[in-house]
C-alpha cells in the first residue's frame, strides 16, 4: 500500500522544507510538494512536525540473549524507535557469543523474531571475546556477516591482533574496536584519572588506556590495509592519532558518543555517570567536538548500555560501566548544539547520526530522505518544552545521567521499512 504523509517539514536535499512524503513498504517513492496520489493511497496528516531520516547507531548493547534482566531485543529496539533510530548494530557481548556460524544463525533468527527495527549484529573478533583466537571471518562472510567487534574489551595480545587483522583484511571485512590497554587500568578504576578522581578518592583511568592501544591498532590496520573503525573515542590523544592515521591514508573511521560530547569529568555525581571509556577533561571534550567538526571523528554512535537499578546501586568501584542512550541522544544533541549554542546545523547532526554511519558501514539506500531509499524516518516536534524522564523510557535500563535535562525535541512517531513502529 502507498502512504502519503502531508503537512510536514521534510528534511531532504540537506534542508528542512515544507512538503510531503510518498512511500510504500519497500522504498520512498517521492518527496516534495503537492505530490500525486490515487484513490488507493493512504493519506496521513503529519501535524506540522519535522520529518527526518531514520537514525543509524553502530554501537548498541541489546543484552539478549544472556543478560535479559538488563534489556531484551524487543525492549531495546522499542527504545531505539522511540529515539528516532531505524537501524542499529548490536554488539556481540551476549551469551552465547556469536563466534561461530551456527551460533550466529540462531542469533539472526532471534533478532528477526523480536526486533521492531533493522538490527545488524556484529560477530566477535576473537572466539568468545577471549582475545586468544580469531574467528573464521570467511565463514561468517558467507552468511552475510561482515562486521566484527570484541566490544567491552580490547584485544590485549599484539600477536593475536596482528593475525586477526591479516585474516580479516584477506576476507574484506570491517573491525569495530574498543581499545583499552589493561596495563593502564587498575582494579576498581571507575572515572578519568584527573582532579575529580583525586578529590573523591576514586581510582582513575588515564587517557593512555585508550589511546595507546588505538595507536597499535592503527599501525596494524595500515600494515594490512584493513577497514578499521574506532569505538567511542574519548581522549584528545586518540583524536590526534586518528588525524595522523587519516593523513597517512589509512582506511579508518571513528565514532564519538553523545555523553562524551555533552559531559566531562567534573559532571560526575555517581554511578550513572560511570561509563567506559570515562568522561574526561574539558580539554578532551573540546577536542572531541572539534574532531567531529573537522572530520578526525566521523559520526556519532552512543554505546547504549542498560543495567539494572540494583547493579547501578553498587559503589563506584563495583558498579558496572555504561548508560542508556537510544532515547536521549538526538533530543539532547539537537537541544544543546543546534538550538542552544547554534554551533551545529540540523544538516550536520543528521549527517553525523544518519548519513555518515550508513555510508561508512556500507548500508545501501539508508540515511536520507530521497526516492529509492528505505522508508525509514521519524516525525518530531523541534520546538517542544520537555525534560528527560527515565520513567518514560521504553528501555528496561533507566541508568542515565541526563534525568531532568531540558529538551526542545519530542519524537512523535517512527517508521521503519514503511511501517509505523513507534507512536507517542
Amino acid at each position: 500500500m502507498k502512504t502519503l504523509i502531508t503537512n510536514v517539514d521534510v528534511f531532504y536535499d540537506h534542508a528542512l522544507r515544507p512538503g510531503e512524503l510518498l512511500f510504500d513498504d519497500n522504498q520512498i517513492l517521492a518527496v516534495g510538494e503537492n505530490l500525486e496520489r490515487d484513490a488507493q493511497t493512504r493519506i496521513l496528516d503529519g501535524g506540522g512536525l519535522a520529518l527526518l531520516p531514520g537514525l543509524v547507531d553502530t554501537h548498541v548493547h541489546l543484552r539478549d540473549p544472556g543478560h535479559t534482566q538488563k534489556e531484551t531485543i524487543a525492549t531495546g529496539t522499542a527504545a531505539a524507535a522511540a529515539g528516532g533510530f531505524t537501524t542499529i548494530f548490536a554488539m556481540p557481548n551476549v551469551l552465547p557469543f556469536p563466534s561461530t556460524v551456527e551460533v550466529m544463525k540462531e542469533y539472526l533468527a532471534h533478532i528477526e523474531a523480536e526486533s521492531k527495527i533493522r538490527v545488524i549484529p556484529f560477530a566477535t573478533i576473537t572466539v568468545d571475546e577471549a582475545g586468544a583466537k580469531p574467528v573464521d571471518y570467511e565463514a561468517m562472510k558467507e552468511i552475510g556477516i561482515t562486521r566484527f567487534s570484541d566490544d567491552g574489551v580490547g584485544v590485549q595480545s599484539n600477536a593475536v591482533m596482528d593475525q586477526a587483522m591479516k585474516q580479516a583484511a584477506q576476507a574484506g571485512v570491517l573491525f569495530s574496536c574498543h581499545t583499552e590497554d589493561m596495563n593502564y587500568r587498575k582494579p576498581g578504576a571507575s572515572v578519568h584519572e584527573g582532579q575529580m578522581a583525586k578529590a573523591n578518592g576514586w581510582i582513575g583511568i588515564p587517557s593512555e588506556c585508550e589511546s595507546e592501544q588505538l595507536k597499535r591498532d592503527l599501525k596494524l590496520a595500515a600494515k594490512h590495509d584493513l577497514r578499521y573503525h574506532a569505538d567511542h573515542i574519548s581522549a584528545k590523544q586518540s583524536v590526534d592519532a586518528l588525524h595522523e592515521a587519516k593523513a597517512n591514508g589509512a582506511r579508518v573511521s571513528a565514532e564519538v558518543t553523545a555523553h562524551h560530547l555533552l559531559l566531562e569529568e567534573n559532571d560526575v555525581k555517581g554511578t550513572n555517570w560511570k561509563m567506559n571509556p570515562p568522561l574526561r577533561s574539558h580539554t578532551d571534550r573540546m577536542a572531541l567536538i572539534e574532531g567531529l567538526e573537522n572530520g578526525d571523528l566521523d559520526f556519532i554512535a552512543n554505546d547504549h548500555a542498560p543495567h539494572t537499578a540494583k547493579e547501578k546501586a553498587r559503589s563506584m568501584e563495583q558498579a558496572p560501566f555504561g548508560i542508556v542512550a537510544l532515547e536521549t541522544a538526538f533530543p539532547l544533541l539537537y537541544t544543546e548544539f543546534v538550538h542552544n549554542q547554534k554551533r551545529w546545523s540540523l544538516r550536520q547532526l543528521i549527517e553525523w547520526m544518519a548519513e555518515k554511519p550508513a555510508e561508512l558501514f556500507g548500508l545501501e539506500k539508508t540515511g536520507k530522505i530521497a526516492p529509492g531509499y528505505r522508508p525509514d524516518f521519524f516525525l518530531a516536534d523541534l520546538h517542544a518544552d520537555t525534560v528527560i524522564d527515565p520513567e518514560t523510557f521504553l528501555s528496561m535500563g533507566k541508568n542515565t545521567p541526563f534525568a531532568g535535562w531540558p529538551s526542545v525535541v519530542c519524537i512523535d512517531q517512527t517508521w521503519s521499512q514503511g511501517k509505523r513502529v513507534f507512536q507517542r
